[in-house]
């Protein structure tokens, strides 16, 4: 079937090839600074693009900010406007991360978006590459081993469960926070120290590195104020983050926002997962590949 790939970074690259080598009709738009291998046809309109194509897929996130398309691999600015504008309303389009002004801009030219970042099978996946790529920046960014280093993962989600593993297979010891009773007991039944996720300021000074993944304010100035000197804090939240960078800044602390970090650190392994999760949302629509 035919593919149009339209905007984003090294995962959407990665996933446009990767279609073509599964012998699809692969058509790109917005990813011009880079060559693509095999059968990927790279257009410069929008239009010849998504033409006849039978599933568009879009960005993760699907906007860079308001209403701008996601494109760091591409020279122009678009629009999300112009890019819907393009498309039919009969088209299977995703995108990941939607935010409410495109849903609703997508639903008034009668366009249904699909997110497929709500799709467990690869918010599990993703979760998997972003720990990994949490353990690289802490041992780039740290004088330290992984092993016998005190870590505080904030936030028991997907990528706080992942990472609390995968620390500890390190040798790291993990403490790990949540807000539900259930998740707290879960942290304990798997062996790490548990703490509340807002009643963490007693123990601040013990860690080595603080990793957040709460998309809320949870470190601000006074928090950072307790951390032990040296200590580094990486955030992997999606915006707004959970971590105050200017009182970091102010206070000395290291602070690394690692936004989009399966990108960054495993984009052929983060496109194939966009492709599988593709493919699922095609199949449960009955569509042949």
């Amino acid at each position: 079937m035919k593919f149009a790939v339209i905007g984003g970074d090294m995962r959407q690259a990665k996933l446009a090839e990767l279609l073509a080598t599964d012998g699809h009709s692969v058509s790109t738009f917005a990813i011009d600074k880079i060559r693509l291998e095999g059968s990927v046809v790279q257009k410069t309109l929008i239009r010849e693009a998504v033409d006849d194509a039978a599933c568009v897929v879009m960005p993760l996130p699907v906007t860079s900010r308001e209403g701008m398309l996601n494109a760091p691999l591409s020279g122009g600015l678009y629009t999300t406007r112009e890019v819907l504008s393009a498309l039919r309303p009969e088209q299977v389009l995703c995108a990941g991360r939607i935010d409410e002004a495109t849903r609703e801009l997508a639903g008034s030219m009668g366009i249904t978006l699909i997110d497929y970042l709500e799709r467990e099978e690869l918010a599990v996946a993703n979760a998997v590459a972003a720990a990994e790529g949490a353990i690289q920046l802490i041992m780039e960014e740290t004088p330290i081993t992984v092993c016998h280093s005190n870590c505080l993962v904030i936030g028991f989600g997907r990528i706080g469960k992942i990472l609390s593993h995968r620390l500890r297979g390190l040798g790291a010891h993990v403490t790990a926070t949540a807000r539900s009773w259930a998740d707290l007991a879960w942290i304990k039944a798997y062996g790490y120290e548990a703490e509340e996720t807002y009643n963490i300021d007693a123990s601040l000074s013990r860690y080595d590195v603080v990793i957040n993944t709460v998309p809320a304010r949870v470190l601000g100035e006074s928090r950072l104020m307790k951390l032990r000197r040296g200590c580094l804090c990486l955030d992997l939240a999606s915006k707004p983050g959970g971590l105050d960078f200017t009182a970091a800044s102010k206070l000395g602390v290291k602070a690394v926002w690692a936004l989009s970090l399966p990108g960054e650190v495993a984009p052929v392994t983060s496109g194939a997962i966009i492709r599988d999760t593709i493919y699922n949302i095609l199949n449960e629509k009955g569509i042949a590949l």
